[in-house]
């Protein structure tokens, strides 16, 4: 994307959606309720994740509508059966300040997912698409190349990708979730250590919650929200 290998970026479609609370007999917790969690249930459990990709990959919004709702009204809670406070799943469209569209879908009760994390970039040369429960491999697509051989081409990551040749040196063993763990801890003490912000900052956090809070509006008033 940073080089313009598949060209102006057209469209962000991503979901992260996961199964911890498909089961309608899973008990009430704070992640339910408005007082210890949060207005926005699934939305800001792993949509957030998927509006700190929009913005990272994307840009900045101009403006977005939002669709949400609660699929289980009612969990067993210490005293009884208790309401349901927040969002189970739902869905935002996001118009970019660059003129690109956006499309995020995100659940808490998306049945079998557990790591269901995705995202497919189209730009105007070609696409990429990557599957977190498949972290070690991002899917290309060149335009460019000859009719008979277009197609979607796997990269394995290996030792000349960031980060990687510290944990393994063959490409395609690949690396876990333990080892992004540690990139992040490795990232959070250099800064420190160096006085240099790194990515992502905590605006970049606040650039998120003013996403949610505009999508939380955007389900109030059934009207897109400009966010710019």
């Amino acid at each position: 994307m940073e080089s313009g290998e598949i060209g102006e970026i057209i469209h962000v479609a991503a979901e992260h959606v996961e199964d911890y609370l498909h089961d309608p007999r899973a008990p009430a917790s704070w992640r339910t309720r408005e007082a210890t969690g949060t207005r926005a249930g699934a939305l800001a459990d792993v949509g957030s994740h998927l509006l700190n990709l929009a913005l990272r990959l994307g840009g900045p919004v101009d403006s977005l509508v939002a669709d949400m709702n609660t699929v289980h009204a009612q969990r067993q809670g210490p005293a009884g059966m208790e309401t349901v406070e927040n969002d189970d799943q739902g869905n935002v469209m996001l118009r970019f300040a660059s003129g690109a569209l956006g499309a995020l879908t995100f659940s808490r009760v998306a049945a079998g997912r557990k790591m269901g994390y995705t995202y497919r970039i189209t730009g105007t040369k070609g696409a990429i698409a990557f599957d977190q429960e498949d972290q070690n491999a991002l899917w290309l697509y060149d335009a460019g190349r000859p009719a008979q051989r277009q197609g979607f081409q796997r990269l394995l990551m290996g030792p000349a990708h960031p980060d990687y040749l510290a944990f393994s040196q063959g490409a395609g063993h690949g690396t876990g979730y333990n080892e992004q763990i540690v990139i992040e801890a490795r990232d959070f003490l250099q800064a420190i250590a160096s006085g240099q912000p790194v990515w992502p900052t905590f605006r970049d956090g606040y650039e998120v919650d003013r996403l949610i809070a505009a999508a939380l509006r955007s389900v109030k008033e059934r009207s897109w929200i400009t966010v710019r």
